[in-house]
């Protein structure tokens, strides 16, 4: 088991599901066999969404693999963790989370300089079909791009 000092683990979907409107930086509270188990890169963001329960921002469907050396301490894989913002903060993304179709998505879950665990959330709205498409589009232009530059 490698524990990493660097972890960066990535929401691909969320830029090709979303049009991200605001980015944020927050804490997590972590269990002690979870920031073990991040550490050694065991999670996954992919199908995470944030939720505000009773004034609080959490992060839902958040999965953090069981730590192989933890025993009857381990935590469980999917569980609602609090993410730590300002009060104002949260009020101001609280607001802005009322208009339709807005969501708070995590983009990137990573562990910083100090050794804290940190996640970057957005505010975001879904695109549509169309979107997508262009989306897509864009990214074979520029890779058929860098194709005829990399030959030339």
């Amino acid at each position: 088991m490698k524990i990493e000092k660097s972890v960066t683990i990535w929401n691909k979907r969320a830029r090709f599901e979303y049009e991200i409107l605001e980015e944020l930086e927050a804490g997590m509270v972590l269990s002690g066999t979870e920031i073990k188990s991040l550490r050694s890169s065991k999670a996954s963001i992919t199908e995470a969404f944030c939720q505000f329960i009773e004034g609080e921002l959490y992060i839902i469907n958040m999965m953090i693999d069981e730590y192989k050396l933890g025993t009857f301490y381990n935590h469980k894989t999917r569980r609602e963790r609090k993410l730590l913002l300002h009060k104002r903060e949260l009020q101001k993304w609280e607001r802005k989370l009322k208009d339709a179709g807005n969501t708070i998505v995590p983009l990137k879950l990573y562990i910083n300089d100090k050794g804290k665990a940190k996640v970057l959330i957005a505010l975001a709205r879904g695109k549509k079909l169309y979107d997508k498409r262009e989306t897509i589009k864009d990214r074979e232009n520029k890779r058929t791009l860098q194709r005829i530059l990399k030959k030339s």
